[in-house]
C-alpha cells in the first residue's frame, strides 16, 4: 500500500545526474538511427534492369517467397532478391513492400497473375528459360495436331515438370515421358523416327498418343488415365486407384493454366 508521507523534493546533485543520463541515452541512440540509415540502401543504388521489365509493387503476404512470386509474376527471382536488397536467402518479410520486375509488359490492365483486365491470358510462361522451352514446343505441337494445348501442358508438367532431362526407371524419356516402344507406334502417325531425346520429336510423340488415346476412349478421364495406365489396361479395367489420382491431378494443372497461373 503507498505510504501517505510527504513527497520529498530530489537533491539537485540528482537532478543533474539524471539529466547527463538522458542525454548519454539520447546520445547513443541518435548514433544507432545513423548507422542503420547510413546502411541502408538507397533507391538509386539499384543495378540497372533490362529495358523489358515492369516493376509492379506488392506487399509481402504470409507464404511469399521470392522465387514463389518469381513464378507468379512471370519475373526472376535473382532480380527480385537484388532489387530489393534481400539477403542472400531471398528472405521477405510479411507487410514489407518490395518492387517486382515482372518481364515484358504489363501496362494492359495485367495484374500480375496471369489475368488481362478480367481475362484470362491464353497462355502463361514459366520464367526459367528451359522449362519457358518445353512450354512453348509441347503448346506448339498440341496445336498442330488439334490437341487441346492446356491438356498436353498439364500432362507434361505431371510427367516431368516441363523438364527433357528426366528418364524414369521403366525408361520413360522427356518431358513428355514416352517410352521408346510407345515412340515407335507413334512413329506410324508422324511418318518419320521420333528421337525421344530430342524436345521437338519428344513433344510431338506425346502429343500424338494424346490425339491417338482420344479417337478411341469416350471419356476425357479415360484418355488422361490411358497415358499414366495404358490403354489396353483401362480398356479391359478400368481406372485403377492410383491413376484417378494421376487424373485428379492433371485436371487440377489443366485448370490452372487455362485460369492463366502457374501450374503449381
Amino acid at each position: 500500500m503507498p505510504r501517505a508521507d510527504h513527497p520529498r523534493h530530489p537533491h539537485p546533485r540528482h537532478d543533474r545526474a539524471r539529466a547527463r543520463a538522458l542525454a548519454t541515452a539520447v546520445g547513443v541512440l541518435a548514433a544507432s538511427l545513423a548507422t542503420v540509415l547510413s546502411a541502408a540502401p538507397a533507391h538509386a543504388e539499384h543495378e540497372r534492369l533490362p529495358a523489358d521489365r515492369t516493376l509492379r509493387s506488392h506487399v509481402v503476404q504470409p507464404g511469399d517467397t521470392a522465387s514463389g512470386l518469381a513464378v507468379r509474376f512471370h519475373a526472376w527471382t535473382a532480380e527480385i532478391v537484388s532489387h530489393n536488397h534481400l539477403d542472400g536467402g531471398g528472405s521477405l518479410r510479411v507487410g514489407d513492400r518490395i518492387e517486382i520486375p515482372v518481364v515484358g509488359r504489363t501496362g494492359d490492365g495485367n495484374n500480375g497473375d496471369g489475368r488481362d483486365g478480367g481475362r484470362a491470358t491464353s497462355m502463361w510462361q514459366h520464367p526459367d528459360a528451359d522449362r519457358e522451352k518445353v512450354r512453348r514446343v509441347v503448346a506448339g505441337a498440341a496445336r498442330r495436331h488439334g490437341v487441346d494445348p492446356q491438356l498436353a501442358l498439364a500432362v507434361s508438367w505431371q510427367e516431368s515438370g516441363w523438364q527433357m532431362g528426366v528418364v524414369s526407371s521403366a525408361n520413360a524419356i522427356g518431358a513428355m515421358q514416352v517410352l521408346p516402344s510407345t515412340a515407335r507406334w507413334m512413329e506410324q502417325y508422324a511418318g518419320r523416327s521420333l528421337r525421344l531425346r530430342k524436345l521437338g520429336d519428344n513433344a510431338q510423340a506425346g502429343v500424338l498418343l494424346l490425339k491417338v488415346l482420344s479417337a478411341h476412349t469416350q471419356r476425357r478421364t479415360h484418355k488422361i488415365g490411358a497415358y499414366y495406365q495404358g490403354l489396353g489396361a483401362v480398356q479391359r479395367h478400368g481406372l485403377y486407384d492410383e491413376t484417378r489420382t494421376y487424373v485428379d491431378n492433371v485436371e487440377a494443372i489443366k485448370r490452372r493454366l487455362e485460369d492463366g497461373r502457374p501450374p503449381s
